[in-house]
């Protein structure tokens, strides 16, 4: 009777254990969704790439995508390691070592000249670099200086707001601006370079109104009144005024002491290993 018991225990342990081992493996192969040779594909891969927001539908289609992609992309390597000669390894081998030392390098480098670089630039910095590089400075496109106004078709102080555009007067000025929230679009900073192509969107003008120094232009159309004076006009291959490219220039400057510190560190580098003898020439 205890033996018949014990072999009863027996048996069924083993059969526990067995049923374990085969829910456990089934739990871990249930999570593979494709196979490509010995490449697995598994449900953790999936969940970085899908977005959590997918109806089931959209999910459906973005997964077996995803599956053709990978499979695609097992299937082409595995013929291309099968069709490559040791040479092209090799030169591929050190294509990725070159890259990583360069990614490595210049990361490296980023860093020092984040932590070294003199960002402060003086106007008078500018300026010597301007006056020492005009020749470089042409222009590509038209400048002007222009103050215009957009009025819509039925404001009704038109005649009198006309009246405060025309003026050079700083009180009549100031008084147009109190009332820009009556305004379609406005610029009345008449002291700045503007970006004429960037200005033809704004007004109705001609290019050819536009190049040309003028007290008071003006259209009228179906979305109102359009005034504008034009105080000043730069051509293509004239120097470009200093404020105007003045954060180029800033950025020439810059990549200048980037490139000097960049060579300083490289110099002391070399010094300090020739020093303690970690450089070596034969």
């Amino acid at each position: 009777m205890k033996k018949g018991i014990f072999l009863i225990g027996f048996f069924s342990l083993l059969w526990s254990c067995e049923y374990l081992e085969v829910k456990e493996k089934d739990t871990f192969t249930s999570d593979i969704i494709a196979s490509v040779n010995a490449d697995k594909l598994f449900k953790k891969d999936l969940t970085r790439f899908l977005p959590s927001n997918l109806s089931k539908e959209d999910s459906v289609i973005l997964v077996k995508g995803f599956i053709n992609d990978w499979a695609i992309q097992k299937l082409l390597l595995k013929n291309a390691e099968s069709n490559i000669t040791q040479e092209e390894i090799e030169s591929i081998n050190d294509l990725v070592k070159d890259y990583k030392e360069s990614l490595l390098i210049n990361s490296y480098k980023e860093r020092l000249i984040k932590q070294q670089l003199d960002t402060v630039i003086l106007d008078e910095e500018i300026e010597v670099f301007y006056s020492n590089n005009k020749e470089n400075f042409r222009l590509n496109e038209e400048l002007i200086k222009i103050k215009y106004l957009h009025l819509a078709e039925n404001i009704l102080n038109k005649k009198e707001l006309k009246e405060l555009f025309k003026s050079d007067k700083i009180e009549d000025l100031e008084a147009l601006e109190k009332q820009q929230l009556s305004f379609k679009s406005y610029h009345f900073n008449d002291s700045i370079w503007s970006s004429l192509d960037k200005v033809m969107l704004k007004v109705p003008f001609s290019k050819e109104n536009l190049l040309n120094k003028t007290k008071l232009i003006q259209k009228q159309d179906s979305l109102g009144l359009y005034l504008a004076t034009i105080k000043d006009v730069l051509m293509r291959n004239d120097i470009a005024p200093i404020g105007y490219i003045k954060p180029t220039i800033k950025q020439m400057i810059l990549h200048r002491r980037k490139i000097e510190l960049i060579r300083e560190i490289e110099k002391i580098l070399v010094q300090d290993a020739s020093k303690n003898n970690n450089l070596k020439i034969y």
